[in-house]
């Protein structure tokens, strides 16, 4: 094996650390190379570029900070010890004490042997440190295992989003489920209390739709109901909250939405819904909806979801198929399936 031997450091001839090539269809994961010293800047750029890694060179532990706190920063990170503006392990201790995700691993570089030293830099925040003058090979081992831990925390994190999204969000429609969208309401309710500003809701129940499922089946029923989910979503506001609330009732809270405004609103996704036939397994069906509006800075969430019921079956008696609102509902009306 033929060994290159620097006055700085000791390293591998090429033939002994080939890169640990990533996917074809992966892009190179940048890594941040702190450190003030020009030789070991270029030795560190020519060996990260090497083993197939995007370097990002910092000349200072302040831009090397700076880069760090930045929406986009390497996950990767090589820092000197001793560097100008911030050492490497007051950066450690930044990066530790922001607590973000997702997690950055950080290596530390130092000329420092004693093991009080060392524990100080793992102490800071610090995942490995290799000692001056480093072997290349050794290096590459170490920024090997801290992709594998990264690439082990990207897994946790897709799973525990996964599961987030089973907990708060409807299977079959994808919009919150029920104990969802009413903390949101609940969340609005609170916000509009203290601004004074309204809070709409709208509750949205599709018309005769056990008959879907008895003559056509429930396929077609699913099929109605996530096309009908992903018609109110559509009609929303970016900012408005979507949700399943049960059955074929869906739940609409709209934050800064006066009555009128929510009216016109909810006839916009009554329009949607029933405009064009809806596609299912057994053939397209005409579906529609009847859609009750309430509005109220102040009640009580289930109070305003219970004026948006009312004013829902105040449309179910007027004939379906229509949007009211709860200011105009009689008193006494009988609510209809």
């Amino acid at each position: 094996m033929h060994i290159r031997r620097n006055p700085l450091t000791t390293t591998i001839g090429a033939d002994a650390i080939q890169p640990l090539a990533p996917p074809p269809s992966a892009p190179p994961m940048r890594v941040l190379a702190a450190e003030d010293n020009p030789v070991f800047q270029s030795m560190l750029r020519t060996m990260l570029t090497k083993w197939g890694y995007l370097p990002v060179i910092a000349r200072s532990g302040t831009e090397a900070w700076r880069i760090l706190e930045s929406g986009d920063a390497p996950r990767l990170a090589v820092l000197d010890w001793m560097m100008p503006g911030m050492d490497g392990v007051e950066i450690c201790r930044r990066v530790r004490g922001a607590n973000r995700e997702p997690y950055i691993y950080l290596l530390l570089l130092t000329a420092r042997t004693d093991s009080q030293d060392l524990i100080e830099g793992m102490d800071a925040g610090a995942d490995d440190y290799l000692t001056k003058p480093f072997n290349a090979h050794e290096l590459r081992v170490r920024l090997h295992a801290g992709r594998r831990i990264l690439d082990l925390q990207a897994e946790l994190l897709k799973t525990r989003e996964a599961l987030r999204e089973q907990a708060t969000h409807d299977g079959l429609t994808g919009l919150f489920n029920r104990s969802s969208i009413l903390e949101a309401l609940d969340d609005e309710i609170s916000r509009a209390a203290r601004s004074n500003q309204p809070v709409s809701v709208i509750m949205a129940d599709l018309d005769r739709f056990k008959l879907v499922n008895d003559t056509h089946g429930h396929l077609a029923g699913d099929a109605v109901l996530r096309e009908a989910a992903r018609r109110l979503k559509s009609s929303a506001r970016r900012y408005d909250s979507v949700g399943r609330y049960g059955g074929e009732e869906f739940l609409i809270v709209l934050p800064g939405c006066d009555a009128t405004d929510a009216a016109a609103q909810a006839e916009r996704m009554c329009a949607a819904i029933g405009g064009t036939p809806i596609v299912t397994p057994s053939e397209p069906l005409v579906v529609t909806a009847s859609l009750g509006v309430a509005c109220s800075s102040h009640c009580p969430p289930e109070a305003l979801v219970h004026q948006a019921d009312d004013a829902l079956y105040a449309a179910k008696a007027g004939g379906r198929n229509q949007v009211v609102a709860h200011f105009t509902v009689p008193e006494g009306l009988a609510r209809l399936a």
